[in-house]
């Protein structure tokens, strides 16, 4: 490993790899460092996820979300063609099971139609048809909706890095960062300097803490939400044939408990969204006494706290009594049992809050003249983490032009 690189890449997650692997791609010549503090990549949010290839159901017109998810599923898919990684275009039932729910079921469906995605109503007869063990009164498919392999994915950009000349490499903590008006200077944990023309972070979970590190002030923070899955019995590996996603509560910023069919064919339950007191900590004890202490002392974290207070609770609460998570699913899949639920793998979401208790729910990203920073990167971030790369370049290029 050399002393001085034109560009290094701070996270080897999949937004991280695809910078990489497009920016080598860009300019060949150019020296490329990809720093991961694990001994291998994809560890945090890129492998602990349902593996959903996202179509852009949710999100508003216009925004980073709905451009990067519609571009990024073709990306995707095309991405797994070219490299023989597996995938499968299922597609999403979105199905409402209370009268209530029909207005935003149909708000969703318009918003589907204004991003440009491939929809079509299914009535309650037709879903007891497709779908036998699902009960609603309406839903709708979106065929776009696909699973794959995000860690395979990742592994794969970063093989196709280090064939270009790009180098990685693990174990490799940023513990400062110094900027000068001609360099970055990164120092790790073992004591070792690295110089860079420009540093780029795609740090995830500390994602404030490397942008406060560069001397920025940023007026959000990460606030982990940790969201558990159970996995249903080989039995049931057929309960389903698409992906099965309630409607959304408008009050919260997740998208329910849902079930998901996965690339290995097994079938996952979850997640729901629980406080964690430990921004990598997968255990449900996982407690860290330095992520708490910069969380309790943050205003932003005790407004949002008080916002989403009854919602919180009862996430907790289904969190530590299963029959309450249980019956978030029997609402739209009632054959499932108290049984069925075994323990699967949680994953933590990086969720940026500003000051004033508002959660950042599109992309977010901030810079100093030799440097840039992914300080918010949310779902759908993996299955857009190809033209979320595009955008960082870009993003490089105007910065330094």
């Amino acid at each position: 490993m050399k002393d001085n690189y034109d560009y290094i890449i701070v996270g080897g997650g999949i937004v991280g790899a695809s910078t990489a692997m497009q920016l080598k791609q860009k300019y060949p010549k150019s020296s490329i460092l990809l720093l991961e503090k694990e001994n291998s990549a994809a560890q945090h949010q890129t492998g602990h996820n349902s593996g959903v290839i996202h179509a852009g159901v949710y999100y508003a017109p216009g925004s980073l979300k709905a451009d990067f998810c519609k571009r990024g599923l073709t990306e995707t898919i095309k991405f797994c063609e070219t490299h023989n990684i597996p995938y499968d275009q299922c597609g999403k039932l979105i199905v409402a099971t209370h009268e209530h729910e029909l207005k935003k079921l149909s708000d969703l469906y318009k918003n589907c139609e204004t991003n440009g995605l491939q929809v079509s109503w299914v009535e309650k007869d037709e879903l007891s048809i497709i779908e036998p063990n699902i009960n609603g009164i309406r839903a709708f498919l979106v065929k776009d909706s696909a699973i794959t392999d995000y860690p395979a994915i990742t592994q794969t950009m970063i093989k196709e890095f280090e064939q270009m000349g790009g180098v990685v490499k693990y174990n490799s903590l940023v513990k400062d960062l110094l900027e000068t008006d001609s360099t970055v200077t990164v120092t790790l944990n073992d004591g070792t300097s690295i110089n860079a023309d420009y540093l780029i972070a795609c740090a995830g979970l500390q994602a404030d803490r490397i942008a406060t590190m560069i001397g920025m002030k940023p007026d959000f923070q990460i606030v982990p939400f940790k969201g558990e899955y159970f996995k249903l019995p080989s039995s049931k590996s057929n309960i389903v044939k698409h992906l099965i996603y309630p409607v959304p509560d408008p009050n919260m910023p997740f998208l329910g408990v849902h079930l998901t069919n996965m690339i290995d064919d097994s079938v996952t339950v979850g997640p729901n969204a629980v406080l964690s007191f430990n921004r990598e900590g997968y255990n449900k004890l996982s407690f860290s006494l330095a992520d708490v202490s910069k969380m309790f002392s943050f205003k932003g974290f005790w407004k949002v706290i008080w916002n989403n207070l009854s919602s919180g609770a009862n996430e907790m609460k289904n969190s530590l009594w299963k029959p309450g998570y249980l019956k978030l699913v029997q609402r739209y899949c009632p054959s499932v049992e108290l049984n069925d639920l075994t323990p699967y793998q949680p994953g933590i979401r990086a969720q940026a809050v500003m000051k004033n208790g508002d959660l950042v729910h599109d992309f977010l990203f901030m810079n100093t003249k030799r440097s840039l920073h992914v300080c918010n990167a949310p779902s759908p971030a993996a299955t857009s983490a190809i033209p979320i790369g595009e955008h960082i370049i870009n993003k490089i290029e105007e910065a330094t032009s």
